[in-house]
C-alpha cells in the first residue's frame, strides 16, 4: 500500500534537498534569524531543533554529529558555545516560524521568518 511521504521535496534530488537545508541551517545558527519560504522553514525547523538537542548535551559524539550534519565548524563553535547552553533548561521548541504578509515578487510564493525563540 502507498503511503504519503512526510517530507517536502521542493523539486530537487536528495542530495540538493540535504545540502539546501544544510545551508539554511548554517545561515540560520550564524546570524540566529533569516528570511525564506514557509515551506522550507517548515522543513527546516526539525532538523535545527536536533541540532540544538545536541549542543544541549555538549559531547563529543554529539559535537561530531553536529559537525558532520552543518559541515561548518564556525557554526558549530556558534551552536555549542552560545546557543546550546542559552536553551539549557528548555525541553524543546527552540525555534519560531513567523509567516510574513508581503508575497514574493515573481511567483507569489508564501513567505516567513524562522528565528530563535
Amino acid at each position: 500500500m502507498a503511503y504519503t511521504k512526510k517530507a517536502r521535496v521542493f523539486g530537487r534530488p536528495a542530495n540538493q534537498r540535504r545540502a539546501l537545508l544544510r545551508s539554511l541551517a548554517r545561515s540560520l545558527v550564524m546570524h540566529e534569524r533569516i528570511s525564506t519560504t514557509e515551506a522550507k522553514a517548515k522543513e527546516l525547523r526539525p532538523f535545527v531543533e536536533r541540532l540544538v538537542t545536541y549542543a544541549k548535551k555538549n559531547t563529543l559524539a554529539s559535537r561530531r554529529l553536529t559537525q558532520m550534519r552543518l559541515g561548518d565548524t564556525a557554526s558549530v563553535k556558534k551552536l555549542f558555545g552560545t546557543i546550546g547552553p542559552r536553551y539549557a533548561d528548555r525541553k524543546g521548541g527552540y525555534t519560531r516560524v513567523v509567516k510574513r504578509t508581503k508575497r514574493g515578487a515573481n511567483d507569489a510564493r508564501k513567505l516567513a521568518y524562522i528565528a530563535f525563540v
